[in-house]
């Protein structure tokens, strides 16, 4: 079994990111299974008028529909880091993670929690996501061939409750696609990501953005895959393509085994106990 995370240069027009999409899918190995990671903003990456012009219904659209189709064709998992989402009743979106199984079947998608409106020093300088997307409120671990995964999607990264939370619910393979600012994943990226491999001995895959994407923003790229002791196994630092890297479950058990801090944690327990 391997993991794949693709890295892309998405913009705000869905047809332009298709065709680069399509081109990366090109270049999968032609072992199987594969779990293959698109990053956040795969579909739209731009502001408010690019997310609602090609924005749809949770399970119906033509987005969508490609990208089961994708997984079907290609005979993989494939988890879409995001795109954007209708709320029946609302002008706001979710920004939704989506997995497809390898008949093409959504198995299970996952709405964004944290939103990430900072200030970064860089030439975009103010985020806002809450202007466009509500948060979801709900945790999603799904079972897989490749086991347990955890879905996140890249500013929830900072929240090691929420992946405490996912480990705690049985996830074994931590997804966190991203869009991280240049600024931000220069300082932060690798340490957040080792932290969360290393604190719930997970394995971690990351499919990010990398590059210009006009209004002044730009992402760090860097995409990467961990193992549960929190070793770089791939990494893409720069341009478009892919990683890969092979999913070792009996390196997985024997690091929980040999070290088994989820037992030995007491302070959630403690808490609850408490409250």
């Amino acid at each position: 079994m391997e993991l794949v995370a693709i890295q892309m240069n998405a913009g705000p027009d869905w047809p332009a990111n298709r065709a680069r999409l399509e081109k990366l899918l090109q270049q999968l190995p032609p072992s199987r299974p594969l779990l293959v990671q698109l990053p956040e903003n795969a579909a739209v990456f731009g502001g408010r008028d690019a997310a609602r012009q090609w924005a749809e219904p949770l399970g119906a659209g033509p987005v969508q529909e490609l990208f089961s189709r994708w997984a079907r064709e290609l005979g993989i998992w494939l988890v879409v880091g995001s795109m954007p989402t209708r709320i029946e009743g609302s002008d706001k979106l979710h920004s939704t993670c989506l997995v497809y199984d390898d008949r093409g079947e959504r198995a299970a998608h996952y709405h964004k929690v944290h939103l990430f409106d900072v200030e970064v020093a860089d030439g975009h300088g103010r985020y806002q996501e809450s202007a466009t997307y509500a948060p979801g409120d709900a945790l999603c671990v799904i079972d897989s061939p490749f086991g347990r995964l955890g879905l996140s999607i890249c500013y929830d990264l900072r929240f090691p409750e929420l992946y405490r939370a996912l480990r705690e619910r049985g996830a074994e393979i931590l997804m966190v696609p991203a869009a991280f600012t240049r600024v931000t994943g220069q300082a932060h990226w690798l340490p957040l990501l080792q932290a969360r491999a290393i604190e719930n001995q997970c394995y971690v895959l990351a499919a990010a953005q990398y590059g210009d994407h006009g209004g002044g923003r730009q992402t760090w790229g860097h995409s990467l895959i961990l193992d549960p002791w929190g070793e770089l196994q791939a990494c893409l630092p720069k341009g478009e393509g892919l990683i890969i890297a092979p999913l070792e479950a009996e390196r997985l058990a024997r690091i929980r085994s040999q070290m088994p801090v989820a037992q030995h944690a007491r302070l959630t327990a403690v808490w609850r106990d408490k409250a």
